[in-house]
Order: structure tokens, then C-alpha cells, then sequence
């Protein structure tokens, strides 16, 4: 109990501890903001009112003082005056939060002080300004008035001269004098207005000063009137004596130009400027006397310019000779320094800014000699500075220097001691383009110099590499990407070093090697191809035992060739070195008589494998390589199996029989397809033999078996209940078999309509609903991926199905003659030939029992039946098919699920521009004889001359149709003919870069537009393969959902709201259906949106998309499956932090 109490206790101490804290920190924010609104006034006492005062009569010079005192400072005053009100009204004592109180009263009073000073300031200003005028005045007019009355005498000169002076005082000063007494006194009265009363003295002064002022005015009148006479005089007497002056100016002038330095090569420059301006400034002397005379006498003063001009040009030699001396001084250190050692680009610094510096003195200075000597005394040592520093380079050798000194006609002895005067001597900047070619020249043949050298560096380390042949261990070279690329650059670096113009030096030495390594890149091209020849025919020839019997000449050949290519090999490996080894004397000439052989030798496989292509045509569809090891291993079947895949459609392997010890035998039992369906032979199929023959068998024996259990389950049809009946046979079978049925019973209801029931169609469509739910009923249930894909096929076909009777119903067709019944690709059983065929229209196809295995068929949409329509039409008037629209709207795969729906191998050919007319032609050979479809992919990205040769080619294989030739002539060969050859051709016309399709060829191909596919009709037929009963609103709900998020969601590199996206929702959406059957369809299609799209959401689109779930699927809530525990744990293990925001969105 302590204890709690205690801890209780110490809690509400802590709780008091903050509340006060808090108080506190609140009443302190409160002091801070009252002692922050006087931060206001802060320049008050921070700024210095003496400088502001002279910064104040500074900014405003312009103005009169009595401007200045009737504007501005009144305008301070005023100023100042109401912050002092404002202070006045703050009330200094604050109290906060009832206990914490400020008292700012002495602060107050020494700001209301401070204010006052200030406006003091401004109010003393304003009295200084009064009475010093008036004062200033008072003494002027007292001393004027005394020098008036003095007496003057004729030819008393001094005498006349200072009354002359007080007279032009008393002129000057009138206008202002006169025009000062009114704004005094209101200055006055402005004073008075603050409360600033002036002394006694100064309202006297005031009173009285007018009057002296006119009476000074009188006495200048009568003064000017007793002096006209003498003054009169006094102006001949100054006129004569500036004619004088104009005389001497000019005499002057010519000689202060004889004088003064201004040429360059002038010696004791200073002591001349010197003389001339003690000359000049006597002049001027005499010039400023003149020129009071005149003022006083008011006698016009001429413009000696030529005085003017001599001042001017003093300065300016002085200023041009600094210069020069300057100059002179830093050309003298440098010439001292040794050449090799002088800074470059220091002297070149210096001279610009010399250059740069006179460029702005005086633009009269640029006529004289001096000027235009030190302009051309730095432009000369920029161009040998220049020629220097590239003389500097260290691609100099001994037999440029040789070529300078011709070029000069100067020998010199170039040493480590040789200075930069000595250089400069060469006069170098008479020769700046020679000096230029010959370090130009230096610097290329020191590049190819380095360049060689390293070519020669290279190439005596570079080594080939060796891999062991895997059967005969005998070593083959191997020249690496670096090798084949270094050698390249090498012989491009070789060849623009013999086509340069400073190749002479060199000549030889880049010959040589030029040569040896064009022999070197001839052998290596021809080796590289030798190698990989022979170890591609040594296996065939020598490895496999049913090639040297078939072509016994043929491996007699290569048995020398072998020989003599093991010879050369071995010849190789004796030295690695690629120049050593290639340079070899008759090494090109070996391997290019090996090369000849060999090509021989493939010539003959050539030949033979295509004796065996035409015994079992299927192998035009695999590479060579490929073929042989078929060949190769023809007598053991278990090798041979991992080809099945590109021979059948769906055969991956064989189930073989065993005998008594356990060993597999060759005979075959039963078929496996890529998704391991078993199919068991009605008997078995012998594998003895050679390949081809045993492979036929086995392509026979397929299609007996797929037409013998196509029999079997259209026989057990009515025996057993639709569901076991489909467990019971292969897809294939139970998907073609359904089909026939539908069709059946299809026709029977049109027949129960001929005879008058007219709810037959009605019925049957019925029955088509009950069979469709009770396969999605079955998809609910836990069954095996095979038998899963099996129903969900069968169920992707039976929607279809149900859609065309429900179609039919709707249009009320009672025959089965009507086109919307005879458009539709119709199975049907034939029991006189016991087969099965296909009709579309009047079109008919035998089934062509292709093994398909367990895969899955596209939905069909009304696109997909049109696209029927056309491509069976061509086929039937003997034509190719080209599906033509943008990419993703089904072109090639609607073409693979007709031949699929056919029972028929469809090829599929991926076009480009590499494809010619004979690899297109050997398609089309292998094509014609086993009757197989060729799908041709972007068939216009081939080149148009190629498809003018494939035009023909096509061509003779539809007239050998037409004429039904069991057997034709294509391309020199005599071939059989399988009518059943289908040729397809897809193109996006779109696209960039696409060929126009030549008209003789078109001819040959029916066109079929394809555009973009029905989505929502896609997905709702999915949704019932996936479970769901209710697809149609679902779906419209799906795709609505879709393409909302695409017009309403921002644009993210990872959003897709397309079919890929939608089947893969479907996945997960089927998942939670057969996990949670009795949930309403709508709740789980919603929780899978929901689930599926949420983590992929960025942050900012989540409240639109979770809106839009809301909308489609409104007052559903349904709880997300969260694994909390197993998301804590692994967070764990792997040293991170769960956060529940982000497992959330997963």
C-alpha cells in the first residue's frame, strides 16, 4: 500500500511540476512580447544623431534652407513630437497571471528623454540656422559699408581694384539677400509653435538689418557711379594685355612641343617634362592674374587653349613615360632570367595587363611616337613570348633546333645557361608561323613517336588465349574482345599516321608494322572461323559413327583435314605471341586451304541434312545444331526426348517399356505433355530404326491415338454423367468432345423446332446453364492443377457456347440454316469415316488430331469469331490469312487457338529484317509437307525485296493446292504437298519502320482488321472459369473499377490497369473463392480488388481508389485475413521494425 501511495504521490508531484513549468514558460512568452513591442523604438537610442543630421542635410542639398525648414524638419520634428505622445499613453506597469509583474517606469521616462533630444536636435538646427544668418549678414553689410566710403584717386590702382571687389560682393549676393527676411520670420514663428523662444538680440537684428541692407544698396549705387571713369580706363588697359598674352601662348606652345618627349626613343624623358612644366606653371601664373583683372573689370576672358593643351599633355607624358619606365624595368628582369626557367604565363599576365592599361589612357596619346613604341614594343614580346613557350615544348629534339637556326639565319649554341635576351635576339616575332610549323611538326612526330612505341609495347606482351577442345583436348586459340578491339584501333592509328604529312621520319617503321599486323587481323579472322568450323564438324565427322558411314567420302576428307588442322594448332601453341604466331611464314595460306576443305565437307552435311529434313519434314523447324544431335542420338530415344517439344506441339516425352532386368526398350506406351499429362498409345509405337522413320511412326501413332480416344469419348458420352465423363479422357479429347456435343444437341433442338416444339432452343439453353454452374461448381472443390486447367478450359468454351444459344434465342432463329448458326466453328462426329470435322460457314476442315496436351484457350469474343470467320475463309478458297491491327489485340494467339480448336501444329515465326527468301523459303518447304500452320509475325519488318521472292514462293504453293498435286516443284526441289498447309501473316501497320506489303502479294492474303478486344466480355468469361456464377455484373463492376483508376489515379510507373492485370486479380480473386465458397461472389471479387491493388497504391491515390471500392461495392466491409503473429516474427528474425501502417496495405 506504501509503495502505491507513493507512486500515486510522486505521479501528481510530477503532474504539478509541469503544470508550473508551463505557467511559467507562460508568463515569460508574455514578458517577451511586451519587451518586444518597444523593439520598435530601438533606433532611438542604437542610431548616432550627429551622423544622422549630416546624412539628413547631405540627402537633402538640394533643397533651400527654407525649403528645408518649411518640408523636412518640420516633418522630423512632427515626427518625433507624436512618438513622444505615443510613449507617453504606454502604460509601464504590467501584471501576469496574477503574480509575476514588470515595472517599466524608469525605462519610460529615459525613453520619452531620448525622443526629446531628437527632436531637439532638429529644433536646434532651425535657431543655429536663424541666427547665424542673420549675424553673417550683420557683419557684411558693417564691413562693405566701411570699405564704400574709403576715398579714391585717380591712378590709385589697389584702391580701385578692392571697391571693384566689394561691389561684385554686394551684386552676388543680392537676389538671395532679398529673399531671406520673410522665411526667418516664420521660421520664428514656426520656433515659437514648439515652444523655443529666441534671445532679444536676434528679434532686434531682425528689425533692423532690412533697413542697413537698403542703405548698403544706395551706397552701391552711388560708388559704382563715382568709379565708371577709372574703371573705364582700367579695361583698355587689361584688353592690351591679353592680346599680349595670345602672343606669347603661341610662341610658347611650339616651343614646349620641340621640348617635350614625345618619342620613344627620347633620353632623359623626365628632366624634359620637368623643364616644361616650370616653364608652363609660370604661364599660368601670369594667366590666373589676367584673369582676376578681367573678372573684376567685367571684361570678357579668352580661351587660351593652348596653355590648356600644353597642361594637358604635361600630365599625359608623365603618365605615358611612367608606363614606358615600367615597362622597361620588368622587359630588363626577364631578359636576365634563364629561357628555360622564365614563367610564361606570369610575363604573358603582366604584358596583357600592360597592354590592357595603356589601352585606357588618353585616346590623344595614341598619335605619338612614345605611345605607338611601347605598343609595339608588347605586342613584339607577346609574339616572342608566344614562339618561346612553344619552343619550350619537350617534343624539341636536336633536329628541330637545327631547322630554327636555317630558318633565322642565326646560329646559336642552345645550352641549360642560354637567356631569354638571347632568344629574344633571334627576333623571333619576325618569325612566329616558322617557329609555330616547327613545334607543330615536333609535337606530331613526338605523337607518333609515343604512339609507335606503344603499338610496339602492346604487341610484344599481347598473347592469344588457349581453351581445350572438350574432345580432343586439343588446344584452341582464343583472341579476346580487348585483342580484337586493340588490334583495330592499332590499324586505324597506323593507317592516319601514313596518310599525315610527318609520316617521312617514321615511314619505314610504320610500314612494317602496319603489315604485320594486317597479317595479323587476316589470320586471326580466318583462324577464329577454321576453329569453330572444325569444332563444330569434328563432333559430326569423326564423334558420330552414322554420319562417317553415311558420308564415307566426306569423312575421309576431314580425317586429313583433321590432320592437318591439328598440325597448325599445334604450331600455334608453340608460341602465344599474336604478332609471332600470325606472322608465321604460309600461316594464312594453311588455314585458308583448310577453310576451303572444310567448306566442302559442310557443303555435304548441308546435302545430307536436308535428305533427312525431307524424310521427316518436322526437323525444317529446328537449327542445324540441333538436328544433329537428333541424328546422333536417334538410336537411344531417351536422348532424343528433350527435342520432342520443338518437333510436337505438346509431346515432352515418352513412357517406354521395360524388360525383364528393368531396362527401358524402344517401343512406346503412352505420351506425356508439358504439363505431364499422360496419354496412353492404343498400342505401342516401335522406336527402331533410323530417327526419321521412327519419329513418322511416332507423329502417326499420335494422331491415332488423339482420334481413337476422341471415338472412345463420343461413344461413352451418354454413359456416364457429363463431370466423370470429363475426368475420364485428356483435354484435348474432353474439350473437342464437348464441342461435338454442343453441336449435336444444338442441331437436335433446332430439329424438336422443325417438328414443333418451340421451347427447344429455349430448353437446351437451360440445360447449357445447369452444365456451365455445375462445372463452376467443381472448380470450388480442391482438385488436382490438371484437372483444374481441364474444367477451366472446357468452362472458358461452354460460356461461349451458352452465349451463342442465348444469342439465338434472342433472335428467334428456328433453323439451322441461319447465319448466325452456320458463322459458329461447329464439331461434328463422322461415323461413316469416323473422324472428326470442323464447320464455319461453308467451310469444312478434318480435324488434324494434333496432340495438344492441357492448355489453356483464349475466351472468344465477337472479334474472335469474325477473325474465324476470315481465316477459315481464306484457307477455304485456298489463300493466307493476315490479321492486321495494333499490338495486344490478339492477332497471332487468335491464329494459335483456331489451329488449337483445329487440332493442328501452328509454327510461329518472329519476322525481322535479317530474315532472306531462302531461310523463308526452307519455312515454307517444311511447311508444305507436313501440312502445319506458319504464323509470321510483323511479316512487313522484312525487307521489301525479300518479300517480292516470297510472293512467288508463296504463290506456288497455293496453285500446287488448287491443282491438288500430291507433289510439286519449290525452289529446285521436288517436294510433297499437304493441303492442309496453312500460311498467316500478322502486321501492326502502325509501327515505325514497317515495309509496304508488294500487291502481288497481297493478292495472295485475305486481310482481317483486328481491333482493341471486348475486356469486360474477357473478364466476365474468366470469372466464370474461376468460379464466380454471377460474371456479367461482376465484370461490369471489374472493368468499370479499371478504368476509373486510370483516368482518376496519377500517373505511376507501376500502376497497370490492364488485361494482364486483370487476369492476375482473377487468380487471386479464384483462390479466395474456392477458400471461402459460401461468401457472396460480390464480397470476394471485392476483397480480392481490395487486397490485390492496395499495396500498389501510392499514398496520395488511396482515398480515390478506396472511394471508388466504396461506390461499386457499397455498405460490403469485408475483414482482410491478416497474419499478424507470422509477420512479427519474421520481422524479427530479420532484424526489423514491424510497423503496422505498412503491413497493413499487404
Amino acid at each position: 500500500m506504501d509503495s502505491r501511495w507513493m507512486h500515486q504521490g510522486m505521479e501528481q508531484l510530477l503532474e504539478s511540476r509541469h503544470e508550473i513549468q508551463d505557467r511559467v514558460q507562460h508568463v515569460i512568452n508574455k514578458a517577451n512580447e511586451y519587451q518586444r513591442s518597444f523593439d520598435r523604438y530601438a533606433y532611438l537610442w542604437v542610431d548616432d544623431k550627429n551622423e544622422f543630421m549630416r546624412q539628413f542635410l547631405l540627402y537633402n542639398h538640394v533643397l533651400t534652407p527654407d525649403e528645408i525648414q518649411q518640408h523636412a524638419v518640420t516633418e522630423q520634428i512632427d515626427t518625433y513630437e507624436s512618438i513622444y505622445e505615443e510613449v507617453e499613453k504606454i502604460d509601464p506597469i504590467q501584471i501576469y497571471d496574477k503574480w509575476f509583474k514588470i515595472d517599466a517606469k524608469p525605462f519610460k521616462q529615459k525613453l520619452l528623454n531620448t525622443v526629446k533630444r531628437w527632436s531637439l536636435l532638429f529644433k536646434q538646427y532651425l535657431i543655429d540656422h536663424v541666427t547665424n544668418s542673420l549675424n553673417e549678414l550683420e557683419e557684411f553689410i558693417g564691413k562693405t559699408d566701411a570699405n564704400l566710403k574709403r576715398p579714391i584717386k585717380e591712378g590709385d590702382y589697389q584702391t580701385l581694384v578692392e571697391i571693384m571687389a566689394h561691389l561684385a560682393a554686394i551684386k552676388q549676393r543680392e537676389p538671395s539677400t532679398d529673399a531671406m527676411f520673410v522665411p526667418m520670420k516664420e521660421t520664428i514663428e514656426l520656433l515659437k509653435s514648439y515652444n523655443q523662444e529666441l534671445p532679444e538680440e536676434v528679434h532686434k537684428q531682425l528689425e533692423t538689418l532690412p533697413e542697413k541692407w537698403l542703405n548698403l544698396k544706395r551706397n552701391y549705387v552711388a560708388m559704382r557711379q563715382n568709379v565708371a571713369p577709372l574703371q573705364a580706363n582700367e579695361v583698355t588697359n587689361i584688353r592690351q594685355k591679353l592680346t599680349q598674352f595670345d602672343t606669347k601662348q603661341t610662341q610658347f606652345r611650339d616651343t614646349f612641343k620641340a621640348i617635350a618627349p614625345y618619342a620613344y626613343d627620347t633620353s632623359n624623358s623626365y628632366i624634359k617634362i620637368d623643364r616644361v612644366n616650370r616653364d608652363l606653371v609660370k604661364m599660368e601664373k601670369d594667366m590666373q592674374t589676367l584673369m582676376k583683372s578681367a573678372a573684376l573689370f567685367e571684361v570678357s576672358f579668352p580661351d587660351y587653349k593652348l596653355i590648356k593643351q600644353c597642361r594637358k599633355d604635361t600630365k599625359l607624358l608623365k603618365q605615358l613615360w611612367d608606363y614606358i619606365s615600367l615597362v622597361r624595368f620588368s622587359m630588363d628582369d626577364w631578359k636576365s632570367t634563364r629561357w628555360r626557367e622564365i614563367n610564361v604565363e606570369q610575363i604573358d599576365s603582366e604584358i596583357k595587363k600592360f597592354q590592357k592599361d595603356i589601352k585606357l589612357l588618353d585616346k590623344e596619346m595614341r598619335s605619338w611616337n612614345a605611345y605607338i613604341g611601347l605598343e609595339q614594343i608588347l605586342k613584339n614580346m607577346i609574339t616572342s613570348l608566344r614562339s618561346v613557350t612553344e619552343l619550350q615544348n619537350q617534343a624539341i629534339r636536336e633536329r628541330q633546333w637545327q631547322e630554327l637556326m636555317d630558318t633565322t639565319g642565326v646560329q646559336f649554341s642552345m645550352t641549360t645557361q642560354t637567356t631569354f635576351e638571347e632568344l629574344l635576339n633571334l627576333n623571333l616575332h619576325n618569325f612566329e608561323e616558322e617557329v609555330r610549323n616547327i613545334v607543330d611538326k615536333a609535337v606530331k612526330e613526338m605523337s607518333m613517336e609515343k604512339t609507335i612505341k606503344d603499338i610496339e609495347n602492346t604487341w610484344t606482351a599481347m598473347e592469344f588465349g588457349t581453351d581445350l577442345h572438350p574432345r580432343t583436348q586439343i588446344k584452341l586459340l582464343t583472341a579476346s574482345d580487348e585483342l580484337i578491339e586493340t588490334l583495330e584501333d592499332h590499324q586505324v592509328q597506323l593507317q592516319n599516321m601514313l596518310q599525315s604529312k610527318y609520316i617521312a621520319f617514321f615511314q619505314n617503321q610504320v610500314s612494317s608494322w602496319q603489315k604485320k599486323l594486317s597479317q595479323g587481323d587476316q589470320v586471326i579472322q580466318i583462324l577464329r572461323e577454321v576453329q569453330k568450323t572444325w569444332s563444330h564438324l569434328e563432333s559430326i565427322f569423326i564423334g558420330t559413327e552414322d554420319i562417317r558411314k553415311q558420308l564415307p567420302e566426306d569423312s575421309k576428307r576431314f580425317d586429313e583435314i583433321d590432320r592437318d588442322f591439328k598440325h597448325v594448332a599445334e604450331e600455334n601453341t608453340r608460341d602465344l605471341n599474336v604478332i609471332r604466331c600470325t606472322n608465321r611464314p604460309k600461316a594464312y595460306e594453311e588455314l585458308e586451304s583448310i577453310k576451303a576443305r572444310l567448306a566442302l565437307c559442310e557443303k555435304a552435311l548441308a546435302e545430307y541434312l536436308e535428305t533427312k529434313r525431307l524424310a521427316f519434314p518436322r526437323f525444317y523447324f529446328v537449327s542445324p545444331a540441333e538436328l544433329l544431335d537428333i541424328l546422333s542420338n536417334g538410336n537411344v530415344p531417351e536422348k532424343v526426348m528433350r527435342h520432342l517439344s520443338k518437333l510436337f506441339d505438346s509431346i515432352a516425352s515418352l513412357e517406354l517399356l521395360e524388360d525383364k532386368q528393368g531396362n527401358k526398350i524402344k517401343e512406346a506406351v503412352a505420351m506425356y505433355s508439358k504439363e505431364s499429362e499422360k496419354v496412353d498409345f492404343p498400342s505401342s509405337c516401335d522406336l527402331n530404326g533410323q530417327v526419321e522413320s521412327w519419329l513418322n511412326r511416332l507423329l502417326d501413332k499420335m494422331r491415332e491415338t488423339v482420334r481413337y480416344w476422341l471415338s472412345e469419348a463420343i461413344n461413352a458420352y451418354e454413359d456416364k454423367p457429363r463431370e466423370q465423363w470429363i475426368f475420364d479422357y485428356p483435354a484435348q479429347i474432353a474439350l473437342t468432345g464437348s464441342q461435338i456435343r454442343w453441336t449435336s444437341e444444338v442441331n437436335s433442338a433446332f430439329a424438336r423446332l422443325e417438328e414443333g416444339y418451340e421451347s427447344g432452343l429455349k430448353d437446351y439453353f437451360k440445360k447449357a446453364v445447369a452444365q456451365l454452374n455445375a462445372l463452376i461448381e467443381l472448380l470450388l472443390t480442391n482438385l488436382p492443377p490438371l484437372e483444374r486447367q481441364k474444367i477451366e478450359t472446357i468452362c472458358t468454351i461452354d460460356v461461349h457456347a451458352r452465349d451463342v444459344v442465348a444469342k439465338m434465342v434472342q433472335a428467334k432463329i428456328e433453323s439451322a440454316n441461319e447465319f448466325l448458326w452456320q458463322c459458329q466453328l461447329r464439331h461434328r462426329w463422322d461415323e461413316r469415316e469416323k473422324d472428326c470435322f470442323a464447320n464455319i460457314c461453308d467451310a469444312q476442315f478434318r480435324y488434324a488430331h494434333e496432340y495438344l496436351g492441357n492448355q489453356p484457350r483464349l475466351v472468344i469474343t465477337p472479334l474472335t469469331d469474325r477473325c474465324y470467320i476470315t481465316l477459315t475463309q481464306s484457307l477455304h478458297l485456298v489463300m493466307g490469312g493476315a490479321p492486321a491491327g495494333p499490338a495486344g489485340t490478339g492477332k497471332t494467339e487468335t491464329t494459335k487457338d483456331l489451329g488449337r480448336a483445329l487440332g493442328v501444329m501452328v509454327y510461329v515465326f518472329n519476322c525481322s529484317e535479317q530474315m532472306d527468301y531462302k531461310s523463308i523459303g526452307n519455312i515454307y518447304k517444311g511447311l508444305s509437307q507436313t501440312g502445319a500452320w506458319g504464323c509470321f509475325d510483323e511479316f512487313n519488318r522484312i525487307s521489301v525485296e525479300v518479300l517480292s521472292v516470297v510472293a512467288v514462293q508463296v504463290k506456288t504453293i497455293q496453285d500446287a493446292i488448287r491443282d491438288k498435286k500430291s507433289r510439286f516443284n519449290f525452289m529446285g526441289t521436288d517436294i510433297a504437298l499437304n493441303p492442309n498447309v496453312g500460311l498467316f501473316i500478322t502486321m501492326n501497320p502502325g509501327y515505325a519502320g514497317r515495309t509496304e506489303l508488294p500487291e502481288n502479294l497481297k493478292a495472295l492474303f485475305r486481310p482481317c482488321a483486328m481491333v482493341v478486344p471486348d475486356i469486360e466480355m474477357i473478364c466476365e468469361i474468366m470469372l466464370v472459369t474461376s468460379g464466380f456464377k454471377d460474371g456479367k455484373l461482376l465484370s461490369c463492376k471489374f472493368i468499370t473499377l479499371y478504368n476509373l483508376c486510370k483516368e482518376l489515379l496519377s500517373k505511376q510507373h507501376h500502376y497497370d490497369w490492364g488485361l494482364r492485370a486483370v487476369k492476375s486479380v482473377l487468380v487471386v480473386a479464384g483462390a479466395l473463392r474456392r477458400a471461402d465458397p459460401d461468401r457472396p461472389e460480390r464480397e470476394v471479387l471485392m476483397r480480392a480488388l481490395r487486397d490485390f491493388n492496395i499495396p500498389k497504391i501510392v499514398h496520395d491515390d488511396l482515398p480515390i481508389f478506396t472511394g471508388l471500392i466504396g461506390d461499386l461495392f457499397p455498405a460490403f466491409d469485408v475483414p482482410r485475413t491478416k497474419e499478424s503473429s507470422g509477420c512479427n516474427l519474421r520481422s524479427n528474425a530479420a532484424f526489423f521494425t514491424s510497423s503496422s501502417n505498412f503491413i497493413s496495405r499487404f
